[in-house]
Protein backbone atom coordinates (compact mmCIF):
# COMPACT_ATOMS: atom_id res chain seq x y z
CA UNK A 1 0.00 0.00 0.00
CA UNK A 2 1.61 3.55 -0.64
CA UNK A 3 0.33 7.01 0.89
CA UNK A 4 -0.39 8.96 -1.58
CA UNK A 5 2.71 11.71 -1.90
CA UNK A 6 2.02 11.78 -5.91
CA UNK A 7 -0.64 14.79 -5.20
CA UNK A 8 0.05 17.61 -2.81
CA UNK A 9 -1.25 16.93 0.89
CA UNK A 10 -5.29 17.43 0.23
CA UNK A 11 -7.19 19.15 3.13
CA UNK A 12 -10.16 17.60 2.15
CA UNK A 13 -10.82 14.66 0.51
CA UNK A 14 -14.03 14.45 -1.84
CA UNK A 15 -15.51 10.83 -2.54
CA UNK A 16 -17.60 11.17 -5.75
CA UNK A 17 -17.41 13.98 -8.49
CA UNK A 18 -21.05 14.25 -8.96
CA UNK A 19 -22.51 17.32 -8.56
CA UNK A 20 -22.51 17.53 -5.72
CA UNK A 21 -18.81 16.81 -5.16
CA UNK A 22 -17.47 18.66 -7.85
CA UNK A 23 -19.57 21.86 -6.47
CA UNK A 24 -17.90 21.58 -2.53
CA UNK A 25 -14.52 20.87 -4.65
CA UNK A 26 -14.96 24.85 -6.53
CA UNK A 27 -16.38 25.71 -3.35
CA UNK A 28 -13.07 25.21 -1.53
CA UNK A 29 -10.60 25.76 -3.88
CA UNK A 30 -12.37 29.39 -3.99
CA UNK A 31 -11.74 29.55 -0.37
CA UNK A 32 -7.80 28.47 -0.80
CA UNK A 33 -8.04 24.75 0.39
CA UNK A 34 -6.62 21.80 -1.55
CA UNK A 35 -8.99 19.07 -2.08
CA UNK A 36 -8.61 15.85 -3.84
CA UNK A 37 -11.60 14.09 -5.28
CA UNK A 38 -12.12 10.34 -6.12
CA UNK A 39 -14.19 9.19 -8.78
CA UNK A 40 -14.97 5.88 -10.00
CA UNK A 41 -15.54 7.08 -13.25
CA UNK A 42 -12.88 9.17 -15.59
CA UNK A 43 -15.39 11.18 -17.58
CA UNK A 44 -19.08 12.08 -17.08
CA UNK A 45 -21.85 9.89 -16.56
CA UNK A 46 -23.23 9.97 -19.74
CA UNK A 47 -26.98 8.91 -19.00
CA UNK A 48 -29.71 11.86 -17.77
CA UNK A 49 -30.94 11.64 -14.78
CA UNK A 50 -31.76 15.01 -12.72
CA UNK A 51 -33.19 17.52 -15.57
CA UNK A 52 -34.57 20.74 -13.39
CA UNK A 53 -32.97 23.15 -10.65
CA UNK A 54 -34.38 25.96 -9.65
CA UNK A 55 -33.58 29.86 -8.81
CA UNK A 56 -31.69 29.24 -5.55
CA UNK A 57 -29.20 26.65 -7.59
CA UNK A 58 -28.50 28.60 -10.32
CA UNK A 59 -27.48 30.90 -7.79
CA UNK A 60 -24.83 28.64 -6.60
CA UNK A 61 -24.03 27.97 -10.05
CA UNK A 62 -23.73 31.73 -10.71
CA UNK A 63 -21.13 31.82 -7.34
CA UNK A 64 -19.32 29.03 -9.31
CA UNK A 65 -18.49 30.90 -12.27
CA UNK A 66 -20.73 28.77 -14.48
CA UNK A 67 -23.85 30.49 -15.33
CA UNK A 68 -23.37 32.00 -18.51
CA UNK A 69 -22.54 28.58 -19.45
CA UNK A 70 -25.52 26.85 -17.56
CA UNK A 71 -27.22 29.18 -19.40
CA UNK A 72 -26.70 27.74 -22.73
CA UNK A 73 -27.64 24.14 -21.65
CA UNK A 74 -31.02 25.15 -19.94
CA UNK A 75 -34.55 26.70 -20.89
CA UNK A 76 -36.47 28.34 -17.96
CA UNK A 77 -39.18 25.99 -17.35
CA UNK A 78 -42.85 27.93 -18.11
CA UNK A 79 -44.81 26.19 -15.15
CA UNK A 80 -46.87 23.38 -14.22
CA UNK A 81 -50.26 21.86 -15.97
CA UNK A 82 -52.36 19.46 -14.04
CA UNK A 83 -53.68 16.79 -16.05
CA UNK A 84 -56.38 14.04 -15.39
CA UNK A 85 -56.37 10.14 -16.20
CA UNK A 86 -57.81 11.10 -19.61
CA UNK A 87 -55.07 14.40 -20.19
CA UNK A 88 -58.09 16.76 -19.81
CA UNK A 89 -55.89 20.05 -18.04
CA UNK A 90 -57.69 20.25 -14.60
CA UNK A 91 -55.31 23.76 -13.69
CA UNK A 92 -51.85 25.21 -15.03
CA UNK A 93 -50.22 27.63 -13.12
CA UNK A 94 -48.14 30.01 -15.84
CA UNK A 95 -44.70 31.36 -14.50
CA UNK A 96 -44.63 34.76 -15.57
CA UNK A 97 -41.65 36.53 -13.23
CA UNK A 98 -38.71 36.60 -15.38
CA UNK A 99 -36.26 36.38 -12.19
CA UNK A 100 -36.75 35.93 -8.32
CA UNK A 101 -35.02 37.74 -5.50
CA UNK A 102 -31.82 35.21 -5.84
CA UNK A 103 -31.16 36.97 -9.68
CA UNK A 104 -31.92 34.11 -12.14
CA UNK A 105 -35.29 31.94 -13.27
CA UNK A 106 -37.95 30.21 -11.00
CA UNK A 107 -37.13 26.97 -12.63
CA UNK A 108 -34.83 25.72 -15.16
CA UNK A 109 -34.64 22.25 -17.35
CA UNK A 110 -31.42 20.88 -18.87
CA UNK A 111 -29.62 17.74 -19.22
CA UNK A 112 -27.49 16.52 -16.83
CA UNK A 113 -24.45 15.26 -18.19
CA UNK A 114 -24.36 18.75 -19.71
CA UNK A 115 -24.47 20.53 -16.23
CA UNK A 116 -21.59 18.07 -14.69
CA UNK A 117 -19.79 18.75 -17.80
CA UNK A 118 -19.67 22.47 -17.06
CA UNK A 119 -19.12 21.98 -13.59
CA UNK A 120 -15.76 19.63 -14.41
CA UNK A 121 -14.74 21.99 -16.97
CA UNK A 122 -14.57 24.74 -14.20
CA UNK A 123 -13.04 22.17 -11.59
CA UNK A 124 -10.65 21.44 -13.86
CA UNK A 125 -9.55 25.24 -14.11
CA UNK A 126 -8.47 25.29 -10.70
CA UNK A 127 -5.09 23.98 -9.54
CA UNK A 128 -5.96 23.81 -5.78
CA UNK A 129 -8.30 20.60 -6.87
CA UNK A 130 -6.55 17.55 -8.48
CA UNK A 131 -8.97 15.31 -9.89
CA UNK A 132 -8.42 11.17 -9.92
CA UNK A 133 -11.22 9.43 -12.34
CA UNK A 134 -10.92 5.33 -12.66
CA UNK A 135 -10.47 5.01 -8.89
CA UNK A 136 -12.26 2.75 -6.18
CA UNK A 137 -12.49 4.00 -2.86
CA UNK A 138 -12.22 0.66 -0.65
CA UNK A 139 -11.92 1.72 2.94
CA UNK A 140 -13.01 5.04 4.91
CA UNK A 141 -11.74 5.41 8.45
CA UNK A 142 -12.94 8.42 10.47
CA UNK A 143 -10.59 7.79 13.05
CA UNK A 144 -6.97 6.77 13.38
CA UNK A 145 -5.42 9.08 16.10
CA UNK A 146 -3.86 11.33 13.39
CA UNK A 147 -7.15 12.11 11.04
CA UNK A 148 -8.96 10.32 8.93
CA UNK A 149 -7.78 8.04 5.88
CA UNK A 150 -9.28 7.15 2.67
CA UNK A 151 -8.09 4.02 0.81
CA UNK A 152 -8.78 3.87 -2.45
CA UNK A 153 -6.97 1.95 -5.71
CA UNK A 154 -5.97 2.75 -8.95
CA UNK A 155 -7.79 0.53 -11.40
CA UNK A 156 -5.24 1.64 -14.32
CA UNK A 157 -2.79 0.26 -12.24
CA UNK A 158 -4.25 -2.12 -9.07
CA UNK A 159 -1.92 -0.04 -6.78
CA UNK A 160 -3.70 0.90 -3.39
CA UNK A 161 -3.18 4.63 -1.88
CA UNK A 162 -4.00 6.35 1.48
CA UNK A 163 -4.95 10.10 1.50
CA UNK A 164 -4.53 11.59 5.23
CA UNK A 165 -6.46 14.63 4.61
CA UNK A 166 -7.83 17.19 7.24
CA UNK A 167 -11.79 16.32 6.44
CA UNK A 168 -13.38 14.03 4.25
CA UNK A 169 -16.75 14.53 2.57
CA UNK A 170 -18.66 11.43 1.15
CA UNK A 171 -20.89 12.57 -2.12
CA UNK A 172 -20.84 8.68 -2.99
CA UNK A 173 -24.29 8.30 -3.69
CA UNK A 174 -27.59 6.39 -2.28
CA UNK A 175 -25.26 2.98 -1.61
CA UNK A 176 -22.28 5.33 0.09
CA UNK A 177 -19.35 3.55 1.66
CA UNK A 178 -18.60 6.25 3.75
CA UNK A 179 -22.49 6.47 5.43
CA UNK A 180 -21.60 3.07 6.48
CA UNK A 181 -18.01 3.70 7.63
CA UNK A 182 -19.22 6.92 10.16
CA UNK A 183 -22.11 4.11 11.18
CA UNK A 184 -25.09 5.79 9.70
CA UNK A 185 -28.03 4.77 8.48
CA UNK A 186 -31.11 5.63 6.48
CA UNK A 187 -34.34 5.84 7.76
CA UNK A 188 -37.08 5.68 5.90
CA UNK A 189 -40.01 8.64 6.33
CA UNK A 190 -42.97 6.67 5.72
CA UNK A 191 -43.11 6.89 1.88
CA UNK A 192 -42.59 3.44 0.48
CA UNK A 193 -41.16 3.25 -2.77
CA UNK A 194 -42.82 3.54 -6.44
CA UNK A 195 -41.32 2.34 -9.04
CA UNK A 196 -41.28 4.68 -12.10
CA UNK A 197 -39.84 3.95 -15.94
CA UNK A 198 -38.25 7.09 -17.06
CA UNK A 199 -37.89 7.53 -20.80
CA UNK A 200 -35.83 10.27 -22.58
CA UNK A 201 -35.94 11.13 -26.19
CA UNK A 202 -33.95 13.18 -28.25
CA UNK A 203 -35.70 14.56 -31.67
CA UNK A 204 -35.15 17.32 -33.70
CA UNK A 205 -38.61 17.96 -33.84
CA UNK A 206 -40.82 20.34 -32.66
CA UNK A 207 -43.62 18.44 -31.19
CA UNK A 208 -45.58 21.75 -30.22
CA UNK A 209 -45.89 21.02 -26.30
CA UNK A 210 -46.53 23.70 -24.19
CA UNK A 211 -43.03 24.44 -22.11
CA UNK A 212 -44.02 23.86 -18.62
CA UNK A 213 -43.69 20.25 -16.63
CA UNK A 214 -47.13 18.38 -17.54
CA UNK A 215 -48.19 16.25 -14.26
CA UNK A 216 -50.58 13.06 -15.17
CA UNK A 217 -52.98 13.09 -11.76
CA UNK A 218 -53.74 9.54 -12.55
CA UNK A 219 -53.90 6.96 -9.28
CA UNK A 220 -53.34 4.02 -11.69
CA UNK A 221 -50.27 5.16 -13.39
CA UNK A 222 -49.02 8.53 -12.67
CA UNK A 223 -46.97 9.92 -15.67
CA UNK A 224 -45.00 13.88 -16.25
CA UNK A 225 -43.52 14.92 -19.41
CA UNK A 226 -41.25 18.20 -19.61
CA UNK A 227 -39.00 19.27 -22.69
CA UNK A 228 -35.54 19.30 -20.66
CA UNK A 229 -33.42 20.87 -23.96
CA UNK A 230 -33.74 22.01 -27.38
CA UNK A 231 -33.97 18.56 -28.62
CA UNK A 232 -34.78 17.03 -25.11
CA UNK A 233 -38.09 15.24 -23.77
CA UNK A 234 -38.46 13.18 -20.79
CA UNK A 235 -40.94 11.13 -19.57
CA UNK A 236 -41.76 9.53 -16.34
CA UNK A 237 -44.08 6.62 -15.84
CA UNK A 238 -45.32 5.06 -12.75
CA UNK A 239 -44.82 1.05 -13.38
CA UNK A 240 -47.48 -1.25 -12.76
CA UNK A 241 -47.32 -4.68 -11.09
CA UNK A 242 -45.38 -7.23 -13.75
CA UNK A 243 -43.72 -4.41 -15.78
CA UNK A 244 -40.27 -3.36 -16.02
CA UNK A 245 -37.70 -1.73 -18.39
CA UNK A 246 -37.56 -5.10 -20.56
CA UNK A 247 -41.77 -4.22 -20.91
CA UNK A 248 -41.24 -0.99 -22.70
CA UNK A 249 -37.52 -1.37 -24.69
CA UNK A 250 -38.79 -0.44 -28.08
CA UNK A 251 -40.49 2.36 -29.36
CA UNK A 252 -43.21 0.32 -30.62
CA UNK A 253 -43.96 -1.00 -26.87
CA UNK A 254 -43.81 2.83 -25.48
CA UNK A 255 -45.81 3.76 -28.28
CA UNK A 256 -49.22 3.59 -25.79
CA UNK A 257 -47.39 5.57 -23.12
CA UNK A 258 -46.35 8.12 -25.33
CA UNK A 259 -49.66 8.29 -27.35
CA UNK A 260 -51.61 11.20 -25.17
CA UNK A 261 -48.75 13.27 -26.16
CA UNK A 262 -47.60 11.97 -29.54
CA UNK A 263 -48.64 9.25 -31.93
CA UNK A 264 -45.85 9.57 -35.02
CA UNK A 265 -42.85 8.38 -33.03
CA UNK A 266 -40.53 8.91 -36.02
CA UNK A 267 -37.09 11.40 -35.70
CA UNK A 268 -37.46 9.65 -32.07
CA UNK A 269 -34.49 7.98 -30.54
CA UNK A 270 -34.25 6.59 -26.98
CA UNK A 271 -31.19 8.08 -25.21
CA UNK A 272 -32.20 6.37 -22.17
CA UNK A 273 -34.90 4.13 -20.89
CA UNK A 274 -34.04 3.14 -17.12
CA UNK A 275 -36.71 1.70 -14.16
CA UNK A 276 -35.81 4.16 -10.90
CA UNK A 277 -37.20 3.13 -7.14
CA UNK A 278 -38.75 6.41 -5.56
CA UNK A 279 -37.86 6.42 -1.68
CA UNK A 280 -38.01 8.87 0.80
CA UNK A 281 -34.78 8.65 3.02
CA UNK A 282 -32.79 11.11 5.46
CA UNK A 283 -29.68 9.22 7.15
CA UNK A 284 -29.88 9.13 11.17
CA UNK A 285 -26.45 10.95 10.97
CA UNK A 286 -24.25 12.97 8.72
CA UNK A 287 -20.79 13.31 10.53
CA UNK A 288 -17.92 11.04 12.78
CA UNK A 289 -15.16 13.05 14.00
CA UNK A 290 -13.84 15.01 10.60
CA UNK A 291 -15.57 12.66 7.90
CA UNK A 292 -19.11 13.82 6.73
CA UNK A 293 -21.73 12.81 4.30
CA UNK A 294 -23.54 15.29 1.83
CA UNK A 295 -26.23 14.67 -1.26
CA UNK A 296 -27.93 11.39 -1.74
CA UNK A 297 -25.46 9.86 0.88
CA UNK A 298 -27.38 12.00 3.44
CA UNK A 299 -30.86 12.49 2.21
CA UNK A 300 -32.63 10.65 -1.04
CA UNK A 301 -36.36 13.05 -2.15
CA UNK A 302 -39.01 11.85 -4.38
CA UNK A 303 -38.79 14.11 -7.80
CA UNK A 304 -42.39 14.98 -7.46
CA UNK A 305 -40.64 18.84 -6.78
CA UNK A 306 -37.37 18.14 -8.43
CA UNK A 307 -35.42 19.05 -5.53
CA UNK A 308 -32.68 16.33 -4.88
CA UNK A 309 -30.35 17.07 -6.93
CA UNK A 310 -30.41 20.38 -5.43
CA UNK A 311 -30.37 19.22 -1.93
CA UNK A 312 -27.29 17.70 -2.27
CA UNK A 313 -25.75 20.98 -3.73
CA UNK A 314 -26.71 22.94 -0.90
CA UNK A 315 -25.15 20.40 1.30
CA UNK A 316 -21.91 21.62 -0.39
CA UNK A 317 -22.54 25.18 -0.42
CA UNK A 318 -23.52 25.04 3.52
CA UNK A 319 -20.29 22.85 4.78
CA UNK A 320 -17.60 24.00 2.51
CA UNK A 321 -17.19 27.04 3.62
CA UNK A 322 -17.38 26.31 7.29
CA UNK A 323 -14.85 23.21 6.70
CA UNK A 324 -12.65 25.95 4.62
CA UNK A 325 -12.99 28.61 7.40
CA UNK A 326 -11.48 25.38 10.34
CA UNK A 327 -9.29 24.81 8.03
CA UNK A 328 -7.51 28.58 7.78
CA UNK A 329 -8.33 28.89 11.58
CA UNK A 330 -10.54 31.20 11.39
CA UNK A 331 -13.64 29.52 12.65
CA UNK A 332 -13.28 27.10 15.72
CA UNK A 333 -13.94 23.56 14.36
CA UNK A 334 -17.49 22.97 16.92
CA UNK A 335 -19.21 25.16 13.98
CA UNK A 336 -19.02 22.43 11.89
CA UNK A 337 -21.91 20.65 14.18
CA UNK A 338 -24.02 23.64 12.60
CA UNK A 339 -23.59 21.54 9.13
CA UNK A 340 -26.33 18.98 10.19
CA UNK A 341 -28.47 21.25 12.71
CA UNK A 342 -28.64 23.17 9.71
CA UNK A 343 -29.24 20.86 6.76
CA UNK A 344 -31.23 17.77 8.26
CA UNK A 345 -33.93 19.48 9.31
CA UNK A 346 -34.37 21.40 5.92
CA UNK A 347 -33.53 18.10 3.81
CA UNK A 348 -36.14 16.58 5.84
CA UNK A 349 -38.52 19.03 5.30
CA UNK A 350 -37.98 18.97 1.41
CA UNK A 351 -38.57 15.14 1.35
CA UNK A 352 -41.99 15.76 3.50
CA UNK A 353 -43.20 18.14 0.69
CA UNK A 354 -42.14 16.03 -1.92
CA UNK A 355 -44.12 13.00 -0.29
CA UNK A 356 -47.49 15.36 0.17
CA UNK A 357 -46.88 16.91 -3.35
CA UNK A 358 -46.80 13.22 -4.56
CA UNK A 359 -49.30 12.26 -2.54
CA UNK A 360 -51.75 14.85 -3.95
CA UNK A 361 -51.48 14.35 -7.34
CA UNK A 362 -51.07 10.39 -7.49
CA UNK A 363 -52.87 8.98 -4.31
CA UNK A 364 -56.15 8.47 -3.15
CA UNK A 365 -57.35 5.54 -5.57
CA UNK A 366 -60.32 6.33 -7.85
CA UNK A 367 -61.52 8.58 -4.78
CA UNK A 368 -58.68 10.80 -4.84
CA UNK A 369 -59.16 10.91 -9.29
CA UNK A 370 -62.92 12.01 -8.83
CA UNK A 371 -61.67 14.55 -6.28
CA UNK A 372 -58.43 15.96 -7.60
CA UNK A 373 -61.33 16.15 -11.50
CA UNK A 374 -63.87 18.16 -9.17
CA UNK A 375 -61.60 20.31 -7.09
CA UNK A 376 -58.47 20.97 -9.20
CA UNK A 377 -60.38 23.57 -11.60
CA UNK A 378 -61.93 25.85 -8.51
CA UNK A 379 -58.94 26.05 -6.58
CA UNK A 380 -56.83 27.14 -9.13
CA UNK A 381 -58.08 30.52 -9.14
CA UNK A 382 -57.93 30.87 -5.17
CA UNK A 383 -55.96 34.15 -4.27
CA UNK A 384 -52.08 33.65 -3.96
CA UNK A 385 -52.17 30.27 -4.78
CA UNK A 386 -50.32 30.40 -7.98
CA UNK A 387 -47.45 32.01 -6.00
CA UNK A 388 -47.00 29.21 -3.49
CA UNK A 389 -47.26 25.95 -6.46
CA UNK A 390 -44.77 28.13 -8.18
CA UNK A 391 -42.59 29.76 -4.98
CA UNK A 392 -39.11 27.98 -4.95
CA UNK A 393 -38.17 29.39 -1.49
CA UNK A 394 -37.02 26.63 0.93
CA UNK A 395 -37.17 26.31 4.39
CA UNK A 396 -35.47 28.88 7.16
CA UNK A 397 -32.44 27.24 8.32
CA UNK A 398 -32.88 26.23 11.95
CA UNK A 399 -30.65 27.92 14.67
CA UNK A 400 -27.29 26.95 15.41
CA UNK A 401 -24.15 28.24 16.29
CA UNK A 402 -23.28 30.52 12.91
CA UNK A 403 -27.13 31.99 12.57
CA UNK A 404 -29.31 33.07 15.80
CA UNK A 405 -32.54 32.51 14.22
CA UNK A 406 -35.08 32.80 16.76
CA UNK A 407 -36.67 29.76 18.14
CA UNK A 408 -39.84 30.99 17.30
CA UNK A 409 -41.61 34.18 15.49
CA UNK A 410 -40.18 35.46 12.23
CA UNK A 411 -36.51 37.20 11.29
CA UNK A 412 -34.11 37.25 8.59
CA UNK A 413 -31.33 34.91 10.68
CA UNK A 414 -31.75 31.76 8.85
CA UNK A 415 -33.09 33.09 5.65
CA UNK A 416 -31.36 33.91 2.24
CA UNK A 417 -29.92 37.44 1.62
CA UNK A 418 -31.50 37.96 -2.19
CA UNK A 419 -29.33 39.11 -5.22
CA UNK A 420 -30.31 42.32 -6.48
CA UNK A 421 -28.33 44.49 -8.51
CA UNK A 422 -26.44 47.33 -6.86
CA UNK A 423 -25.50 49.43 -9.68
CA UNK A 424 -23.75 49.52 -13.23
CA UNK A 425 -25.20 46.12 -13.77
CA UNK A 426 -23.35 44.25 -10.75
CA UNK A 427 -25.38 42.33 -8.29
CA UNK A 428 -24.71 41.51 -4.36
CA UNK A 429 -22.73 38.47 -5.22
CA UNK A 430 -20.48 39.93 -7.52
CA UNK A 431 -19.86 42.97 -5.44
CA UNK A 432 -19.46 40.38 -1.73
CA UNK A 433 -17.98 37.38 -3.78
CA UNK A 434 -17.07 34.45 -1.26
CA UNK A 435 -16.76 36.74 2.12
CA UNK A 436 -19.03 38.06 4.90
CA UNK A 437 -21.20 41.42 4.10
CA UNK A 438 -22.91 43.51 6.17
CA UNK A 439 -26.03 44.98 5.03
CA UNK A 440 -26.93 48.19 6.96
CA UNK A 441 -28.66 51.53 6.42
CA UNK A 442 -26.37 54.41 5.13
CA UNK A 443 -22.79 54.90 6.51
CA UNK A 444 -21.36 53.45 9.62
CA UNK A 445 -19.65 55.40 12.14
CA UNK A 446 -15.63 55.58 12.11
CA UNK A 447 -14.56 53.31 14.39
CA UNK A 448 -17.22 50.76 13.89
CA UNK A 449 -16.27 51.32 9.78
CA UNK A 450 -12.67 51.29 10.75
CA UNK A 451 -13.41 47.34 12.87
CA UNK A 452 -15.62 46.03 9.84
CA UNK A 453 -12.63 47.35 7.12
CA UNK A 454 -10.13 45.38 9.17
CA UNK A 455 -11.80 42.36 9.04
CA UNK A 456 -12.74 42.42 5.20
CA UNK A 457 -16.19 42.55 5.31
CA UNK A 458 -17.92 44.25 2.63
CA UNK A 459 -20.57 46.60 3.56
CA UNK A 460 -23.65 47.47 1.59
CA UNK A 461 -25.65 50.31 1.80
CA UNK A 462 -29.45 48.61 1.56
CA UNK A 463 -31.01 51.81 -0.12
CA UNK A 464 -28.85 51.62 -3.09
CA UNK A 465 -31.40 48.77 -3.79
CA UNK A 466 -34.94 49.22 -3.46
CA UNK A 467 -34.93 45.26 -3.21
CA UNK A 468 -32.49 45.29 -0.30
CA UNK A 469 -34.39 48.03 1.50
CA UNK A 470 -37.52 45.96 1.38
CA UNK A 471 -35.68 43.20 2.27
CA UNK A 472 -34.23 44.83 5.71
CA UNK A 473 -37.36 46.81 6.18
CA UNK A 474 -37.30 47.98 9.48
CA UNK A 475 -33.98 46.05 10.43
CA UNK A 476 -31.54 48.38 11.01
CA UNK A 477 -28.73 46.11 9.71
CA UNK A 478 -27.71 42.10 8.92
CA UNK A 479 -24.99 39.91 8.95
CA UNK A 480 -24.40 37.74 5.76
CA UNK A 481 -22.65 34.40 5.95
CA UNK A 482 -20.14 33.60 2.49
CA UNK A 483 -23.15 31.07 1.57
CA UNK A 484 -25.35 34.44 1.51
CA UNK A 485 -27.15 32.76 4.70
CA UNK A 486 -27.91 35.69 7.62
CA UNK A 487 -26.42 35.08 10.61
CA UNK A 488 -27.74 37.66 12.25
CA UNK A 489 -30.19 40.22 12.33
CA UNK A 490 -31.12 43.48 14.22
CA UNK A 491 -30.20 46.99 15.61
CA UNK A 492 -26.60 47.50 14.31
CA UNK A 493 -25.57 47.15 18.11
CA UNK A 494 -26.32 42.99 17.99
CA UNK A 495 -25.25 42.43 14.42
CA UNK A 496 -21.45 44.11 15.11
CA UNK A 497 -21.81 42.03 18.35
CA UNK A 498 -21.88 38.92 16.08
CA UNK A 499 -19.10 40.28 13.66
CA UNK A 500 -15.83 38.40 12.19
CA UNK A 501 -13.25 39.12 14.41
CA UNK A 502 -9.27 37.48 14.58
CA UNK A 503 -6.28 38.34 15.55
CA UNK A 504 -4.98 38.42 11.87
CA UNK A 505 -5.94 41.41 9.24
CA UNK A 506 -6.76 38.08 6.37
CA UNK A 507 -9.03 36.26 9.01
CA UNK A 508 -12.59 36.43 9.16
CA UNK A 509 -13.61 34.19 12.22
CA UNK A 510 -16.66 34.80 13.32
CA UNK A 511 -17.50 35.56 17.31
CA UNK A 512 -19.33 33.30 18.96
CA UNK A 513 -21.49 32.57 21.92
Amino acid sequence: MNIDNTTPHPDVVIIGAGPTGVTAAILLAQAGVRTLILDRWRDVFPQPRAVHLDDEIYRVLGNLGVAKEFEAVSIPGAGLRLLSPSHQTLAQFDRTDPQTSNGYPQANMFDQPDLETILRNRMHELELVTFRGNVEVTAVRPETGSGPEVEYVDLDTQHSHVARPRFVFGCDGANSLTRQAIGSSMQQLGFGEQRWLVVDIATDRDLGHWGGVHQVCDSKRAATYMRIGETRHRWEFELLDGENTATFETLDALAPLLAPWETDLSGFEVVRLAEYTFRAQLADKWRSGDVFILGDAAHLTPPFIGQGMGAGIRDAVNLSWKAAGVIRNTLPARVLDSYEVERRPHARAMIRLAMTVGRSMTGGGAAGDRLRCALLPLVVHLPGLRRRVLDSATPVLTKSALNNRKRFGKGLAGTLCPNPDLGLGDRFDRVVEHRYALVVRGSLAVEAARRVSALEVIVVDADVSPELAGWLGRTQAALVRPDRTVLAAGTLTHVLSRMPHSNRKESSGVLLP
